[in-house]
């Protein structure tokens, strides 16, 4: 521990001495030099950060480190007080986290955050619906879904960006906007509340200290991609601000993906008084994307990125049935273009947050945040339009002290969020989305959180630290839905449908972590976590229509990890975990076809099982310092323990047992390695590359496993420079370039798991000549892309 602060004041104080140059320097030159010297400081200061946060993880000080209001008294001889601080959700003890740091992110040309989440084990990203929306899972957590993010709480900089429904979405997320990524798998529920079955996720901005000054970046490349992002920030020890925005376009490598995308991130912070901080934090994202439709297995294989299919009579293209009147009787096929499908979405966030520290041992943090999503997407046969505000309001206490004569740390939370729910659907029409058809579906209504939390970990013995947590949680979910039909040559119908469904969960979580050496840390843990339905799931029938599915119920888990944590001199790092959970009245979501919309039901009983392994390894620290290797791996067996799905065509209904089954949409084996490369020193100092390879295995798509995509071998590429020897500018850019999918492979980049169907005549399950033709599923993964940029620091 020693160390570690010794190192860190180091570091300190030669950032100090920076602003001091030779005094026969030309003013030209001490500029050049000041700002190289400058930069090179805060990328250490950077690096030790994320070595202090690791280390604390593995091996932490006997009493928790924690930041302190900075204060005058702090400035001794010039030289400011620099204040080391964590993530705003505290480190784990027993739980397996990875933290993806800033040099990892700035290594990683990505166009999406998924290309960097990528990284940390346990983690598997498909492509959602939109340019830069990625479904995210934590162990599979949000397999079943087509888009967003669900059965994992999101929040960044500590402010939520999961609304009360339980849904977050990375449109508003762009990858080079952030510092570092915690992301804790398992379940999270004692920590996090509803829907954090499958863990937590909290994106970084990176502090206006280590921005000090500004950033201006520009990115190009495949598929008419352009990227203008900028950054500006600085601080000192009672101020801290940084602003990032960026404006993205592309045409897409799909037919009709084309988009346009704005978002802008602030956070900062004012300490009023040695012992009070505020922090302010605003993000505010709108998109503008054009939508391919998802296709059958059979027309991915006839043409996977739908070239020529402007038109619908086209081979191998989506279609989309719609009625031409706009409201009954005679329907026709369009393409995606000729539907006019897509999104535009706005989505603001706004956030307030309150630290008070009432001695050195004791803290409360307060704070409110404001979240509205406004939706516009016509993407199938009808056009969902919606607002959906919401609040969510926090207060946590914590503590430290010794309890039995040991070190421990407790916090008591409260908490509470609304989301008011507003959403109409209109039938698409063949005018596209400048004129709507008949009103089909009016919700209204209201989704609401509230309950406490009760957490702590203790020092038992040396080397042995206990976790101990429960959560208790409250959710109403009361709407109102109107149906509207319009039968041919009948009086139009108006159907009423009320949900009042109220639940009410418990998590509990124990967990233990020993220090065997200081190398070797073991960890074992017993948590739990839920989910309830969201509104709009109550309100879509098996069938994929409007309709009554308000039987819905929570769904929970119960999880235990085993897991283990090596750290040999810096040079290797190796994580294994183990982890067992048993899941009852599991959510699955699931598609009815391209012309309907996707439906949610329980299944009874499943259970997911599988293996977590990271590597970080410097394999040759003395012959070639700068290179790394570098392995995120995932198995994941997941399954039906009890569960009989109901089918029904005509006057027939057929029930089969799915106990046993694989639960569709889940990859199996996830594997991402790779090899890098940074010059430390000499002539070509600043030139870093890297080689890297992803495997995503087969897996099935529906409930009696008999459709499954292929496998797909993914080789990527990157190289950048950073001149930090040159003269002028130079020394302050850095050039980068990356090639995606080197070897142009076709590969399935996203799936929506498909309904099986019984033959109207027999009863009998239909086959895999039926399933490969059953449309709304699958989406192409990019081709070969390339992209560049550079970016200057001023």
């Amino acid at each position: 521990m020693f160390t570690r602060h010794v190192r860190a004041a180091a570091v300190a104080a030669c950032f100090a001495s920076s602003a001091f140059i030779p005094s026969n320097a030309s003013a030209d030159a001490a500029s050049g030099d000041r700002a190289e010297r400058r930069a090179a400081l805060l990328r250490q200061l950077a690096t030790v950060q994320a070595e202090l946060d690791a280390l604390d993880k593995v091996d932490p000080p006997a009493t928790p480190r924690r930041a302190q209001p900075a204060s005058p008294a702090a400035k001794v001889a010039g030289v400011e007080e620099i204040v080391v601080t964590g993530s705003a959700t505290s480190a784990p003890i027993a739980q397996p986290a990875t933290t993806i740091t800033r040099d990892r992110i700035e290594r990683t040309p990505a166009f999406s955050i998924g290309e960097v989440l990528k990284l940390s084990p346990g983690v598997t990203v498909v492509q959602g619906n939109g340019p830069r929306d990625v479904s995210v899972s934590v162990r599979g957590s949000n397999a079943r879904n087509t888009f967003g993010i669900r059965n994992v709480v999101v929040s960044e900089d500590g402010f939520p960006v999961t609304q009360p429904d339980g849904l977050a979405r990375t449109d508003l997320t762009d990858p080079h906007a952030y510092g570092a990524i915690d992301i804790l798998r398992g379940p999270s529920s004692a920590r996090f509340g509803n829907y954090a079955t499958g863990g937590a996720i909290d994106f970084r901005t990176r502090s206006g200290r280590e921005i000090d000054g500004a950033e201006v970046s520009f990115d190009a490349g495949s598929f008419g991609y352009l990227n203008g992002f900028a950054t500006v920030g600085g601080g000192d020890a009672r101020y801290d601000y940084s602003l990032f925005a960026s404006h993205v376009r592309a045409d897409g490598s799909t037919q009709h993906t084309g988009f346009n995308t704005s978002t802008v991130n602030l956070l900062a912070s004012y300490a009023l008084t040695p012992s009070d901080r505020l922090t302010f934090k605003l993000i505010d994202n709108e998109i503008d994307a054009n939508l391919s439709l998802r296709l059958s297995l059979a027309q991915y294989q006839a043409n996977p990125f739908q070239r020529g299919c402007e038109q619908a009579a086209a081979a191998g293209c989506g279609t989309v049935s719609l009625f031409t009147n706009g409201f009954n009787g005679a329907r026709q096929n369009f393409s995606a273009d000729q539907a006019a499908l897509g999104r535009n979405d706005r989505r603001t966030i706004v956030g307030a947050r309150w630290d008070h520290a009432f001695d050195g041992d004791t803290t409360l943090r307060t704070q409110l945040t404001f979240d509205n999503r406004d939706v516009k997407q016509p993407t199938s046969s009808t056009s969902f339009v919606g607002t959906f505000p919401s609040f969510n309001l926090s207060s946590e206490l914590t503590r430290k002290a010794e309890l039995l004569g040991r070190a421990a740390t407790l916090r008591a939370t409260a908490f509470g969020n609304y989301e008011n729910v507003n959403s109409v659907l209109y039938n698409q029409t063949p005018a596209g989305s400048s004129v709507p058809g008949a009103l089909t579906q009016n919700v209204t209504g209201r989704h609401a959180n509230y309950g406490a939390r009760l957490n702590g970990e203790i020092e038992i013995a040396p080397r042995w630290t206990a976790v101990l947590g429960v959560g208790v949680e409250r959710t109403e979910l009361n709407a109102l839905q109107t149906a509207y039909a319009y039968p041919v040559a009948a009086t139009p119908t108006l159907t009423l449908i009320r949900a009042d469904r109220s639940f009410m969960n418990v998590a509990p979580e124990a967990g233990l972590r020993f220090a065997a050496t200081n190398a070797l840390t073991l960890r074992a843990r017993v948590a739990g976590g839920y989910g309830t339905p969201q509104l709009t799931n109550l309100f879509v029938t098996q069938q994929g229509t409007p309709g009554n599915n308000t039987q819905l119920d929570t769904h929970t888990n119960l999880g235990v990890d085993v897991g283990a944590t090596l750290k040999l001199d810096r040079t290797l790092t190796l994580d294994v975990t183990g982890f067992y959970e048993f899941f009852r009245n599991e959510l699955v979501t699931q598609s009815a076809g391209a012309n309907l919309q996707s439906f949610t039901f329980n299944a009874p009983r499943s259970e997911h099982r599988g293996v977590e392994l990271a590597l970080d390894w410097q394999p040759l620290p003395s012959l070639l310092p700068g290179a790394r290797l570098n392995l995120a791996y995932l198995y994941d067996d997941q399954r039906y323990t009890s569960y009989a799905e109901q089918l029904s065509a005509g006057s027939l209904s057929t029930t089969f047992d799915r106990s046993g089954k694989h639960i569709p949409g889940v990859m199996p084996n996830a594997l991402t390695t790779r090899l890098s490369y940074d010059q430390p020193d000499g002539p070509a100092r600043g030139l870093g590359a890297y080689v890297e390879f992803d495997f995503r295995d087969a897996y099935a798509i529906d409930n009696a496993n008999l459709l499954r995509v292929p496998s797909a071998r993914l080789i990527n590429l990157g190289l950048s420079y950073e001149p930090r020897d040159a003269a002028c500018w130079l020394a302050r850019a850095r050039f980068y370039v990356a090639v995606q999918n080197v070897l142009d492979a076709t590969y399935v980049g996203s799936t929506g798991n498909v309904t099986n169907s019984i033959s109207p005549t027999s009863g009998a399950q239909n086959g895999l000549s039926t399933l490969a033709t059953t449309t709304g599923s699958i989406y192409a993964g990019t081709p070969r892309s390339v992209f560049g940029g550079v970016r200057v620091k001023f």
